[in-house]
């Protein structure tokens, strides 16, 4: 990859032929227009211009994938799908991240001569690897702070979603931490609601997580939502690092880029990544992006952990896109120990004690963080029991064991097997 373009790959969908379809894509996102303009001259677009690298015919299809698509002047119906690759300059935008998000993800979803447009992927200079400092923990980092070195962090999600007073949370908090877990977040919907403000229920959780820390040596980590307006994030991120937390969340479609680089820039703590939204931009298959490309942003924003669903989730997503989230989670992005820092996988959504064996086995890592909602606190034996099932259901998993060879000998993973179903 040239070290002053941006690299970006599309799934285009168009009646038009499909190299036109491409240059339209590109001059959208650089310097053209729908008319030739005096000031486009040859050598700035030669400077500034994006550049058709290359397109692969992928075949028909029957009808246009998205309402609005034009047909040429000719009036053929003939929807040919093919793969673009475009790169821009790195002069268009410089490093900037909400700027690289409006060239590569702007206005061509909306290009009357596509019928689908979907980013596939991104190669992006070492350039914005000095800009950004990207996530200030991960893998490595998280596991220091949770205590947890040899396996996936077992962890699971306030519920119910709102609604909870700060005692109403401190004292379910305190049953999680006395069951075992690693690792308790908020849900995205509760952040500071006048039922549940922020810095209370920090002050009431924080105790809890303390005197069980002091009685047993072990520090959950806790993801209080910080989520908010840009002054009042950052403020609630300090209300966490002064109460002794250890990870904050932040929505990171709702919150944006800059907020995330401005909080990451400010952090002390890790920065949990939810992406709450992110089904509107990728669902429907001939629009919006893939998580291959998506998630690049983010990491370089400084986020350390990333939601990717999980296995048989409750969702729509099929395992074979959440097997390659994960793996693009922990991948590096750039081939140098500096730029190279992954983020932590976290897998949720309708996970239980059942899904840990082909987990392990379609991803190969225990780089994970692994919530389980009602697969721990649904469990019929209780909580601590939720929690028994899903470590040994990972204890299974990490010794090449079947679960049902394993529930033989360990009643609780015994109990979430024939309650929730292999």
């Amino acid at each position: 990859m040239a070290s002053d373009r941006i690299v970006a790959t599309y799934l285009i969908e168009s009646a038009h032929p499909l190299e036109h379809a491409a240059r339209v894509l590109a001059g959208e996102q650089s310097t053209g227009t729908f008319v030739r303009v005096a000031g486009e001259t040859p050598e700035l677009h030669e400077r500034h211009g994006a550049r058709v690298e290359h397109v692969e015919p992928l075949g028909e299809v029957p009808h246009p994938s998205l309402p609005g698509a034009r047909a040429p002047a000719d009036g053929q119906q003939r929807w040919r799908r093919g793969r673009a690759v475009v790169s821009f300059p790195l002069a268009n935008m410089g490093t900037s991240l909400p700027n690289l998000a409006s060239t590569v993800m702007g206005n061509l979803y909306e290009l009357g001569e596509l019928s689908a447009v979907r980013l596939l992927d991104l190669e992006l200079p070492r350039a914005f690897a000095d800009a950004h400092p990207g996530p200030q923990f991960g893998v490595g980092g998280t596991r220091r702070l949770a205590g947890v070195e040899d396996r996936p962090l077992v962890g699971t999600i306030v519920k119910p979603s709102v609604g909870l007073s700060p005692a109403d949370t401190a004292a379910l908090v305190r049953t999680l931490c006395e069951a075992g877990l690693d690792f308790i977040k908020d849900d995205e919907l509760q952040a500071n609601g006048p039922h549940s403000p922020l810095e209370a229920r920090v002050a009431a959780v924080m105790r809890v997580i303390d005197e069980h820390a002091q009685r047993t040596g072990k520090k959950v980590m806790y993801a209080f939502n910080i989520s908010d307006e840009l002054d009042a994030m950052l403020r609630h991120h300090d209300t966490v690092a002064a109460a002794g937390g250890t990870c904050v969340m932040v929505a990171v479609q709702s919150v944006g880029l800059a907020a995330v680089g401005a909080l990451r820039r400010r952090a002390a703590l890790p920065i949990h990544g939810h992406r709450a939204g992110w089904g509107a931009l990728t669902r429907a298959p001939g629009l919006g992006a893939d998580f291959a490309a998506w998630h690049k942003l983010w990491r370089l924003a400084g986020v350390d952990h990333l939601h990717c669903n999980g296995l048989r989730n409750k969702f729509w997503e099929p395992d074979d896109s959440v097997v390659r989230s994960v793996r693009a989670c922990l991948a590096p992005l750039y081939d140098t120990p500096a730029a190279a820092y992954t983020v932590m996988p976290v897998l949720s959504s309708g996970q239980w004690a059942g899904q840990v064996s082909d987990t392990y086995e379609r991803m190969r890592t225990r780089d994970l963080v692994y919530l389980c909602g009602g697969g721990i606190i649904g469990h019929p034996g209780g909580v601590a029991a939720g929690v028994a099932s899903v470590r040994q259901a990972w204890e299974a998993a990490l010794a090449g064991r079947s679960l049902a060879e394993h529930a033989r000998t360990h009643p609780e993973l015994a109990q979430a097997l024939a309650a929730f179903g292999k």
